[in-house]
């Protein structure tokens, strides 16, 4: 249990992310969740307050997390919320500079995003048309296929977001930014397909353009669980969800253009080296692609 006043400092910073960075409740579940935990070890370390707080005891924080048998990532993302949360107590007074602001975590392996292929896709999405149920999860691959949508993104999608003539969709993405995106023909033409059949699932005053059975907006929860089950039933190798698709559209919509840049902006990523991952899914594409078809590439019989 963290003292009054390490919890006291915890929730100002969480009104403050709330109100003037106007974060997502997810996002502000997983600050809260990070900083309650490392309060708590710092409690156990005899800290009464922030005040207190030095670079030994950031790096010692890392090392016990460590020895508990938490992960690179899962350590690197709780010291990523303690310096951002350290940042806002110098801008406030509070710490007269940021403790944590070196302290890193143990390095990580980052894994490649696995995406489906062209076929795999198709197979996916062979569903029945006479179920509005099934017409709904064909919609809503369809769309986060075309236009790399995050599964947050798509969730909060109402009906007058989509604008069938210009071909686009209005989205909101991390830190409350608004970006237009275009949507493929048979994503639109799914989504009408879809809207023909919404009455029979919303209410008529329900602005939400995906819906469960419940008549209300569809939750996150739910998409994922549709995803998977639908991948099941078609017999697909890997489990799919939502960023699969979001991973699909990036890979191959940077093996067709090869515009980073590009895929960047469709993602919505704020730094290119967040997109750059794909380079090397794309790196990987063209380096099979060598060794099948490359003369000089191929080995002898004698070799193998």
């Amino acid at each position: 249990m963290a003292t009054p006043e390490l919890a006291s400092a915890i929730d100002d910073f969480l009104d403050y992310l709330r109100v003037e960075r106007q974060l997502s409740p997810h996002t502000l579940d997983n600050y809260r969740r990070h900083l309650t935990a490392i309060s708590e070890q710092l409690t156990e370390l005899h800290l009464a307050g922030w005040g207190e707080l030095s670079v030994a005891h950031a790096r010692g924080l890392a090392t016990r997390m460590h020895k508990q048998g938490l992960s690179p990532r899962s350590i690197a993302a709780k010291l990523s919320a303690l310096r951002s949360f350290c940042d806002w107590l110098v801008l406030n007074g509070r710490l007269v500079a940021n403790p944590a602001k070196g302290v890193s975590a143990p390095k990580q392996g980052r894994p490649l995003p696995k995406n489906l292929d062209v076929d795999e896709l198709h197979q996916l999405m062979n569903l029945d048309e006479s179920d509005a149920l099934a017409v709904r999860d064909r919609a809503i691959m369809e769309l986060m296929y075309s236009s790399g949508l995050r599964l947050a993104e798509l969730v909060d999608l109402n009906l007058n977001d989509v604008q069938f003539a210009e071909r686009q969709v209005r989205v909101t993405g991390k830190g409350n930014k608004e970006r237009i995106l275009p949507v493929g023909r048979m994503a639109l033409d799914w989504l009408q397909k879809w809207l023909s059949v919404r009455p029979e699932l919303a209410g008529p005053d329900e602005p939400a353009l995906f819906v469960s059975k419940q008549r209300r907006r569809i939750t996150h929860r739910s998409v994922q669980l549709r995803l998977a089950k639908r991948g099941q039933q078609q017999a697909l190798a890997g489990h799919v969800h939502p960023h699969k698709l979001r991973h699909s559209f990036a890979t191959h919509m940077l093996e067709s253009s090869g515009d980073l840049r590009a895929v960047q902006e469709l993602l919505g990523h704020a730094d290119l080296a967040t997109t750059q991952i794909y380079t090397h899914l794309d790196f990987q594409h063209l380096a099979n692609a060598y060794d099948q078809a490359h003369p000089r590439a191929k080995r002898r019989k004698d070799e193998e």
